[in-house]
């Protein structure tokens, strides 16, 4: 089932989306500034092309912390309730609720990307 979700994913939006977070993370980690940014959108990045039979672990810390509540105020709520509500979209249908809860997880991983692991 993994392999066939990630299969239909990347046909049908996953290529896409992986490919517009590799050219925003490139462009983000032309700068010193943007370098840390640009390294969570390479992590959007592994996560949009083939999200099925990944999970994120989050590692604590308090450095971690202030830069998640940045990125949040900043990013992450206007990509998670995105992500949130393209996810309530493909939920309405039986067939689209395993592409629902993939969306939900990257909603969760863009509320705050640093300190997370992808596995």
């Amino acid at each position: 089932m993994r392999l066939l979700g990630n299969i239909l994913w990347f046909i049908f939006g996953g290529f896409l989306s992986g490919l517009a977070w590799i050219l925003s993370g490139l462009l983000l980690c032309i700068t010193i500034i943007g370098f840390p940014l640009g390294i969570q959108c390479f992590k959007f990045a592994m996560l949009s092309f083939f999200p099925f039979g990944k999970e994120i672990r989050y590692s604590a810390g308090a450095v971690s912390f202030i830069v998640n509540v940045i990125w949040f105020l900043l990013f992450g709520w206007w990509m998670g309730v995105g992500n949130f509500l393209i996810g309530c979209g493909w939920c309405i249908t039986v067939i689209g609720i395993p592409f629902g809860i993939q969306f939900f997880k990257i909603a969760k991983l863009s509320l705050a990307p640093f300190g997370a692991e992808i596995v």
